[in-house]
């Protein structure tokens, strides 16, 4: 059963990078959605970061469908596409990390100082409806890294596979 896998992969090498890329990109958001249920609660450029891992997962799997059905080369034009995707995730995840190592400032929603109250009663109200998760502090560094920055190095890495798969010739 692996042998005839690997034959109908070797037929159809773009199904087979978009496969390998829905993979990535979903254990990526399976990892993202782990780390949230263990508490780390994703701020808003957490949440914009995963943007193109939910679109990249809807094309590869797009292109897997169309190579599954014997029309591969559909399936490589849809490789540009995923580059793209997850070229600007990669830019996010970038920007992200700088933010976190306090390179250059974030949005105001996740960064930026709280407007002053009007009162302490004012301030009492919305400490019961304002949590903000802060977008300039990371909630966990795996191997000295932030989140962001192995979302920005993951993104990249699957944009190049992406365009390395559709540069790519079989024969």
């Amino acid at each position: 059963m692996i042998a005839a896998l690997v034959a109908a992969l070797r037929k159809r090498p773009a199904g087979a990078v978009a496969l390998a890329i829905l993979l990535g990109a979903a254990a990526t958001i399976a990892g993202a959605w782990i780390f949230e249920a263990r508490g780390y609660l994703p701020c808003e450029l957490c949440l914009l970061g995963r943007k193109p891992y939910y679109l990249g997962m809807a094309v590869a799997a797009l292109c897997v469908g169309l190579s599954a059905r014997g029309r591969d080369d559909l399936a490589r034009k849809g490789l540009p596409l995923l580059a793209l995707i997850f070229l600007a995730g990669a830019a996010i995840g970038a920007y992200h990390a700088g933010v976190e190592w306090k390179l250059w400032p974030g949005p105001a929603d996740c960064t930026g100082a709280m407007a002053p109250p009007a009162s302490q009663a004012d301030f009492l109200a919305r400490l019961k409806h304002v949590k903000p998760i802060r977008c300039d502090e990371p909630a966990l560094l795996v191997f000295g890294l932030s989140l962001a920055a192995w979302s920005a190095m993951l993104s990249a890495g699957l944009s190049g596979f992406a365009f390395w798969g559709f540069l790519r010739r079989h024969g």
